[in-house]
């Protein structure tokens, strides 16, 4: 029984030693922006603070999937009304889960797309179609602040992947 006390402190210690790089390394990660870490307390509030950064720069703004077909309908809607908008493929993205579970946090909901207009998120793919069949999309995009309203990205408006 003796001999058992030493191998149990060392686990002990190495169990504690794996929890403090853990925590080190859960503080040190974050949202990429440009290539680069950014440096904050966990990576939800940093990707959050990405997300309110994309959000309060453009007048419209799509966290999409490539291969959705909700986040398609929301893009065609758009490049009929002739809006610029920001599209964020999140399965493209560096950090699109991160990205996503922002969203979640954000919005209430994990599906995609995310759409977000003048600064509020309005739904998904078909509340953003939903809308512009009542004729309340146009003066919401209309609504946005001149320098959100730039030709700028106009229809297509993805961005490459960081």
């Amino acid at each position: 029984m003796f001999h058992l006390r030493p191998r149990f402190h060392w686990f002990l210690s190495f169990c504690c030693f794996w929890s403090m790089l853990s925590r080190i390394g859960a503080a040190w990660s974050g949202c990429r922006r440009m290539g680069n870490f950014t440096s904050t307390a966990g990576p939800s509030t940093a990707c959050v603070q990405y997300v309110q950064e994309l959000v309060s720069q453009n007048c419209v703004v799509i966290f999409s999937k490539t291969t959705c077909p909700y986040c398609k309908m929301a893009k065609k809607v758009f490049n009929e009304i002739g809006a610029s908008y920001k599209v964020i493929e999140l399965d493209e993205h560096n950090d699109g889960r991160r990205l996503q579970e922002a969203l979640v946090q954000m919005t209430g909901a994990r599906t995609v797309p995310r759409v977000f207009v003048n600064g509020n998120c309005i739904g998904g793919g078909s509340d953003t179609k939903q809308l512009h069949q009542q004729g309340k999309l146009r003066p919401l995009v209309e609504q946005c602040a001149p320098c959100c309203s730039s030709a700028e990205g106009s229809g297509s408006g993805h961005e490459p992947a960081k």
